[in-house]
């Protein structure tokens, strides 16, 4: 197990690599090489007048196959098939979160299979750069209370990853 915490001023995230999948070499040193918490960072602050948050917050990242995923997919949705992304918030979106709160706020927990992020990226012929961004950034938002029940809010929310991916300026 690797557990790093990379901190930062307003973000900590805790990267777990849990992955025991057959991602080619290359696949594995792009994903270990992802600087997650620049990324995180960087999202906060762009979505910082929207959240009004103001306090220090820490962010769980697993990062894992098809086989785990599928398993929490299961467990927790009762889907039993594997998936690109889970979002497990800690909060809900509605409650009020107090200003003056002396401790960072945990927002919860991404998980992400790597396995269904490299054949999704090889299937939008895109690098798996892109689509850890584009699956790490639907998590963060489902995590501040984003939600797509219906086509608009999806299409809201699509929108809203494709300008956080932009603010990376990934090549």
């Amino acid at each position: 197990m690797d557990l790093t915490a990379l901190e930062s001023v307003n973000a900590v995230i805790y990267v777990e690599n849990l992955y025991e999948g057959d991602l080619i070499e290359d696949s594995l040193g792009v994903m270990q090489s992802i600087p997650w918490n620049n990324w995180f960072q960087v999202w906060l602050q762009s979505l910082a007048p929207e959240t009004k948050m103001k306090q220090e917050c820490e962010i769980g990242l697993r990062l894992t196959g098809d086989r785990q995923i599928q398993m929490l997919n299961h467990q927790y949705r009762f889907i039993d098939q594997p998936t690109d992304v889970l979002a497990f918030a800690a909060t809900e979106a509605d409650i009020t979160i107090p200003q003056d709160l002396d401790e960072p706020l945990y927002l919860g927990d991404i998980i992400i299979s790597l396995d269904t992020a490299a054949r999704q990226a090889q299937s939008q012929n895109h690098s798996l750069m892109i689509e850890l961004a584009w699956l790490s950034s639907h998590g963060l938002l489902h995590l501040l209370g984003w939600d797509h029940p219906d086509e608009n809010s999806l299409k809201q929310m699509l929108e809203q990853q494709l300008d956080l991916i932009q603010l990376l300026k990934i090549k």
